[in-house]
């Protein structure tokens, strides 16, 4: 909104400003949910990898995912991209390894016997 300093009332934006606005916080949203679908597929790419490696349960799968960010102190979509890369490459960093194995070890003990 501008002032007029001659005593008139305040005049409201363009039209045109307006509508620029508008289209700006819509790219904006746009850009930022395009992210967040990017990144939710990478989570579930990553719990997938260790579902196939663990034979685990989904909501296993998951925890294993939450641990590994939590135990190795990596941000969950770079540890998700980080596991889509190992089994791809097979080349996975020695800490995030040695986490994804002790993770893997703790949910094969809690595991039921197979009937």
């Amino acid at each position: 909104m501008s002032v007029d300093t001659t005593g008139s009332k305040p005049t409201a934006p363009a039209a045109g400003e307006a509508v620029e606005q508008h289209m700006a916080e819509l790219r904006e949203e746009n850009a930022q949910l395009q992210q967040a679908v990017h990144s939710h597929a990478v989570v579930d790419q990553a719990i997938g990898v260790i579902l196939a490696v663990g034979k685990l349960a989904p909501d296993q799968g998951w925890n294993v995912l939450r641990a590994l960010r939590q135990n190795t102190n990596t941000k969950l979509r770079h540890g998700a991209e980080l596991l889509i890369e190992w089994a791809r490459t097979g080349s996975l960093g020695q800490d995030i390894r040695t986490e994804l194995e002790r993770q893997l070890a703790s949910c094969a003990r809690t595991a039921p016997p197979d009937s």
